[in-house]
Parts: C-alpha cells; sequence; structure tokens
C-alpha cells in the first residue's frame, strides 16, 4: 500500500514559492506544487486569479477568526475541505451497489 505513497511523482511535493500581496502587504508563500496546483483550480472556481483567492481567503479568516498562526497550513486545508466536498459522503458507496 505504501508503494501507492512512497512511489508518487516528487514533482508533487516539490515546494514552490510565489509572492503576492495579502490585503496590501507584500509577502511570500511557500506550498508544495500539488497545494499550488488545487489552489489554482479554486480560484478558477471562483472567477479569481490565485492570488486574489488567497487575498480574500485571509481577509475573510482576518474577519471571523483573527490572524491565523500559521496561514500555509490554513491553505493546505483548504485544499483538503475543497476535495473533501468532491467525495460522496460515507456509506454512498454501498447504497448505490
Amino acid at each position: 500500500m505504501c508503494r501507492i505513497f512512497a512511489g508518487q511523482d516528487p514533482e508533487r511535493y516539490e515546494l514552490e514559492t510565489r509572492r503576492m500581496r495579502l490585503n496590501g502587504q507584500s509577502t511570500s508563500i511557500r506550498l508544495e506544487k500539488s497545494f499550488w496546483a488545487i489552489l489554482d483550480e479554486i480560484a478558477e472556481g471562483e472567477g479569481l486569479s490565485t492570488p486574489a483567492f488567497v487575498s480574500k481567503l485571509h481577509g475573510e479568516v482576518l474577519e471571523l477568526k483573527g490572524e491565523p498562526k500559521n496561514f500555509t497550513a490554513l491553505l493546505r486545508c483548504t485544499c483538503l475541505v475543497h476535495r473533501e466536498r468532491d467525495l460522496p459522503a460515507p456509506g454512498a458507496r454501498i447504497a448505490a451497489e
């Protein structure tokens, strides 16, 4: 089973740094390429550029929860939430069979 995970293309988890503005502040964000690909997908679905989506998300988090302690972790979890929305509900596969 671990071969599925261990054998993946190393480019998927290669780090990529992108410079952008978060609510007017210039910053750099470093994430694995796989997470950037998902963020690009989410942003496109929202009709925004990736920097605009990330900035909008940061602004909403500030408003709702205050400054996040680990914004890159929040971005990774955003990607997970996005993917989880696409999964069938637990038991749905069994009911369909």
